[in-house]
């Protein structure tokens, strides 16, 4: 394999996203176009060029003998016959968070794929951020020692009526935990080196929402290595101001996040003025999703390890899994436990 002739499934908000980067990709060519809408098929062929298009994935996987990944940006529920007909094909897969909309669901997903031998990356760009590697960096190599405690804080007003989002999560049960906190809990897993170990947590709905289910989250996390999390997180903030922190307290100083793409500084105990990180530029949806397809094209082009794969994605399920249990049976709940219901469906434990 040469290079990466990838069917695009899904021209919503990411999807358009996506063809973008494919379009700039060193590695990647689009060989067609998934999506039910007529509208979104012609729109998609005049900013992003002539393609074949498709109104369903296994459509596209039949006519394209030449095609040898797949990019799912498509919402994340009924993907199983999507993955199935993928998995037949051998086909490698590169699919948008969350797997799906439970724990159990997404480790069938991975069991399908893994039967198969079949790649599974999951689109989780944050990963790919200047920030987050950054971030990395610090604790690893840098003058704050090791991450103690962390407070982590997403407040924003999210117009889900606005034409530029998806209207799915507007009737999704727990949106703001499926569509949003996934990303977070992923990069503490990602930056903090560790598994979670419980969680206690509380979820609700402000009045004015607009969403049917719970925008509001606030959790704390206990992870294998100690550390020790705060999360607060909403899609309904009463200022339409986005308020973004992630502050990590360590053994000798502080680390200071405070834009989720940037922002970075650092501070030691007895500093007077925090020291910011020099960081490289960044085009807001595109670098980050970059970072995503050239990881997934150095797997399946170079033999490099294959990151962000479907069985390690289910760990950052598995912590809204344990966020929902909590919520609605007022407690903390074990991740053992969790995981222990997720082996006794028969899954391959993780």
């Amino acid at each position: 394999m040469k290079r990466l002739n990838i069917i695009l499934a899904g021209l919503g908000a990411r999807g358009k996203f996506w063809a973008e980067v494919i379009n700039r990709s060193p590695d990647c060519d689009l060989a067609g176009y998934v999506d039910p809408n007529a509208k979104a098929l012609e729109q998609a062929q005049k900013q992003f060029g002539q393609h074949p298009v498709f109104e369903t994935v296994e459509e596209a996987l039949s006519a394209l003998p030449g095609a040898n990944a797949l990019v799912l940006a498509t919402p994340p529920e009924g993907r199983e016959a999507q993955i199935r007909a993928a998995c037949e094909r051998k086909m490698p897969l590169l699919i948008e968070k969350p797997l799906a909309l439970s724990l159990q669901e997404a480790a069938k997903f991975v069991q399908i794929a893994e039967d198969a031998n079949v790649p599974m990356m999951i689109g989780l760009n944050f990963r790919y951020l200047g920030v987050t590697k950054a971030t990395l960096e610090l604790l690893k190599n840098g003058p704050v020692g090791n991450a103690a405690f962390g407070h982590f804080t997403y407040e924003r007003w999210r117009d889900g009526t606005q034409a530029r989002l998806n209207k799915y999560p507007l009737e999704m049960d727990h949106p703001m935990l499926w569509e949003q906190s996934i990303h977070h809990f992923d990069l503490m897993r990602f930056v903090y080196g560790s598994e979670p170990v419980s969680v206690y947590c509380k979820t609700w709905n402000p009045s004015w929402s607009m969403y049917e289910d719970d925008t509001n989250v606030s959790a704390i996390f206990t992870f294998e290595n100690g550390v020790i999390v705060t999360y607060q997180g909403t899609w309904q903030s009463g200022w339409q101001e986005p308020n973004f922190e992630w502050r990590t307290d360590c053994t000798e100083g502080v680390i200071f996040q405070k834009d989720q793409f940037g922002d970075l500084s650092y501070a030691r105990l007895h500093d007077a003025e925090p020291s910011h990180i020099s960081l490289p530029p960044h085009e807001t949806w595109i670098t980050d999703t970059e970072g995503v397809l050239a990881a997934f094209a150095d797997t399946l082009l170079r033999d490099k390890p294959l990151e962000a794969s479907g069985r390690d994605h289910l760990h950052s399920l598995a912590m809204i899994e344990a966020c929902i249990v909590s919520s609605r049976e007022a407690r903390a709940v074990d991740m053992g436990a969790i995981y222990d219901k997720l082996q006794n469906s028969s899954f391959v434990p993780i």
